[in-house]
């Protein structure tokens, strides 16, 4: 039987419909906001030999046909997950990961399946909240519901799921999960707004969560399936857990209390006692998790109680930092940050706008100028693996890096190059993201790149008492990564908030844990931000000598295909000839790029000649490229020829057209008459001791009048006697004649006769 449950949320109707599809999963809902269509599955099995963590799998299967397009791959039919639908799935794991049972150890699987998208509206919070309806409604243990809203802010109003196009122009972009007790996740990408902005966000989403959550738990308490307990808890026994502390005592505090990796060593050498001592009656998996127990308890004992952390700092205190630029000879740009044990190498490529990649996704997003990615070799961490392709770790931190960044970089039209940071984690203690963050600030500085503001990044943790008391911590590293309660990321610039990323292991926090952590991510980062200034002051000046460099003109909308040409062959001819890069955009924009500048300048020259028009008055340097018994063929521009007619050829009698010029000659000429696509050249009228100027402005004034006849010779008819070279016209024009004339024909004092700048 389907049933239907509908809620207004601010100026959305979303509904989840569930018992029409995919009846066979443990629970199944098809959840509708407007034309976007999604249908979640969430499917139990029972756990796998040996496994000692939670196996929960989150699949987002892109299907093109949902915004009725086909797939561009070579076979036409979506392959493996692209980045966008990655970060969808990570986004929809960590704020439900948390709400699964402690020793839960089942293989559950969420999919996730857009089956209608409108491509107005992003998708990915209304499949968060999908994926908490159909385990609400299935029988796999989770404590649920959550919802997941987005928020904008625009012209210094909120806006609830703002649209693609609002969220072109809105100063942030914030992405809550929550349930009923407070905030699960968030995610954000901001223009370097305030906390309090921050917030205010928070909460009006908040708002919005709570409405959904409600429509969760009506849909569950009428068609939700009762929630099983026939599964086997592993790595979790509390009898143990018991035993374990008694054996202990307060060793484990002891060990904590102890330096680096003094600290390690009595933590492991515990670990094996306990192993020695429960070995017969429990296996190596139990008694781990009994010792991660008790190593939790003196974790926080130690934190709350004390104060002191495991490395020996205070709360607020950050590691040792250093930074550094210009590492690399060759690079565009490079720049090396390092927090305690924590190092990236930050390095930046420019390309040309051709160099963009390509999207072809469920997102309205076509191509991006802007990529980080984000590396982290097994060395980072003292480990041999297999190296292989980026994971959805890998994807997801270097999202965030990129996020952080891209508010404060330059507008296309300011610096048209597609810009590639890479982060190579070359040792990890913890937060290697907020790290690159720092790193590539380094090197987009250290290249070049105009940004607006240098950006850092720090994350803060969290740790919790029984008794409601917490303790926020900054800069977290490894053991209190792992043992601690959050992990806050934030990066930002002096004035504001770039991007935030917040993922817990308890069920939810408070408005005043985030409020804490905001303020402390603020001092730490303004720390970290001297640090980036004494490195390197400001941008430099000039881009690396291996750089390309990029100049931006605008043609005439109609005269791009005379740029392409057929089968794109003028094009081609022209990188071929210069070397350079040519990309050219819908609105005439074409992004010439070079290393060499007199390539770059010889690229624009032959763009400009291609997309000028000829006008009467005009002198060129032209190459003959026909003779004929009437007269000879001069190529002006690229594929513009025009004709000198015998009798203008000279200012004296010519018997034959070869006895003063041959193919492949290069003679000066104006233009004296256009007649459609026929142009009327004459060499005859530059011969004489006017000035250019002159020539130029009589041949207009007679075009005008409709004469045909440029009257007298300016010699006086004198006979000049024969002039067979073909090329001996008087040179007095300034720069010579090596190239096209500029369009009027004027000397603009006396530089060179190149193109219209």
């Amino acid at each position: 039987m389907t049933s239907n449950f509908q809620r207004d949320v601010g100026r959305d109707v979303v509904s989840i419909e569930t018992g029409k599809l995919a009846q066979k999963a443990n629970g199944s809902v098809v959840v509708s906001n407007g034309d976007n269509v999604l249908l979640v599955t969430a499917t139990m099995a029972n756990p796998r030999e040996g496994i000692d963590f939670f196996p929960l799998t989150i699949d987002v299967e892109e299907r093109h046909y949902a915004r009725g397009k086909i797939p561009g791959s070579f076979f036409r039919r979506e392959g493996r997950p692209s980045t966008f639908s990655i970060l969808i799935a990570r986004l929809t794991d960590r704020p439900i990961r948390p709400l699964f049972p402690k020793g839960f150890r089942n293989e559950v699987q969420i999919i996730i399946t857009p089956l209608s998208l409108d491509m107005e509206t992003p998708y990915d919070t209304l499949a968060v909240t999908a994926a908490s309806a159909a385990l609400s409604v299935s029988d796999i243990p989770f404590d649920g519901p959550i919802s997941c809203t987005r928020i904008g802010y625009l012209d210094g109003k909120y806006i609830i799921n703002p649209s693609y196009e609002e969220l072109e122009t809105s100063q942030l972009d914030l992405v809550v999960a929550g349930s009923k007790s407070g905030v699960v996740m968030m995610e954000a990408g901001a223009s370097e707004v305030g906390e309090d902005i921050v917030l205010e966000a928070i909460e009006q989403a908040q708002e919005a969560n709570f409405q959904l959550i409600e429509l969760q738990e009506e849909l569950a308490s009428s068609v939700g399936k009762p929630k099983t307990d026939d599964y086997e808890r592993r790595g979790y026994d509390p009898e143990l857990e018991t035993k374990v502390s008694d054996a202990l005592g307060n060793r484990v505090l002891e060990a904590l209390r102890l330096e680096g990796s003094a600290s390690d060593g009595a933590l492991s050498t515990l670990k094996a006692e306990l192993n020695d001592t429960f070995g017969e009656d429990y296996d190596a998996r139990t008694i781990g998790g009994a010792f991660e127990t008790a190593l939790d308890e003196s974790f926080r004992e130690r934190i709350i109680k004390e104060g002191s952390r495991p490395d020996g700092r205070g709360v607020k205190e950050i590691r040792a930092l250093s930074a550094e630029v210009a590492l690399l000879p060759r690079t565009h740009g490079t720049g090396l940050f390092s927090r305690g044990e924590t190092q990236v190498l930050g390095v930046c490529t420019l390309g040309s706008s051709g160099d963009a990649q390509k999207i072809d996704t469920l997102s309205p997003e076509e191509s991006k100028r802007f990529l980080l990615h984000y590396n982290f070799p097994p060395y980072s961490v003292g480990e041999a693996r297999r190296v292989g392709s980026p994971g959805r770790r890998e994807i997801g931190h270097g999202a965030l890096a990129e996020r952080a960044l891209t508010s404060v970089l330059p507008d296309e039209d300011e610096f048209p190059y597609t810009i590639r940071l890479v982060g190579e984690c070359l040792s990890s203690n913890g937060s290697t993201s907020m790290a690159t963050v720092c790193a590539c600030t380094l090197a987009l500085m250290d290249a070049g790149v105009p940004i607006k503001a240098p950006i850092a990044g720090i994350s803060v943790g969290l740790v919790t008492g029984d008794n409601g008391e917490y303790v926020t911590l900054t800069d977290i590293q490894g053991l209190e990564d792992h043992v601690g309660d959050m992990d806050f990321k934030v990066a930002g610039s002096r004035e504001g908030i770039t991007a935030i990323q917040l993922d817990i292991k308890v069920n939810s926090i408070s408005y005043d844990i985030i409020r804490d952590a905001l303020e402390q991510a603020k001092e730490g980062r303004l720390q970290i931000l001297d640090v980036i200034h004494d490195a390197i002051e400001d941008v430099r000046e000039d881009l690396s000598p291996y750089a390309p460099r990029m100049e931006t003109i605008h043609i005439p909308v109609d005269k791009i295909g005379a740029v392409i040409g057929p089968g794109g062959k003028t094009i081609r001819g022209i990188v071929e000839a210069t070397k350079a890069t040519v990309d050219i955009q819908d609105d005439g924009s074409v992004i010439i790029g070079s290393s060499d500048g007199e390539a770059s300048q010889l690229a624009i020259q032959m763009i400009r000649d291609l997309t000028r028009s000829v006008e009467v008055g005009e002198i060129y340097t032209g190459k003959v490229v026909k003779t004929m018994p009437f007269g000879a063929f001069v190529e002006i521009l690229p594929g513009r020829d025009g004709m000198v007619h015998i009798s203008e050829l000279a200012d004296y009698h010519v018997p034959a057209v070869e006895d003063e010029v041959n193919m492949g000659d290069e003679i000066n000429v104006i233009v004296i008459a256009i007649d459609g696509d026929r142009i009327r050249l004459s060499r005859k009228a530059l011969l004489g001791d006017e000035d250019d100027t002159e020539v130029a402005e009589r041949v207009v004034a007679q075009a005008r009048s409709g004469g045909g006849d440029r009257g007298p010779r300016r010699d006086g008819g004198g006979d000049r006697g024969p002039r067979r070279d073909g090329g001996d016209d008087r040179d007095r024009r300034g720069g010579g004649r090596s190239g096209y004339r500029s369009s009027g024909g004027g000397r603009s004092g006396g530089g060179g006769r190149g193109f219209d700048r």
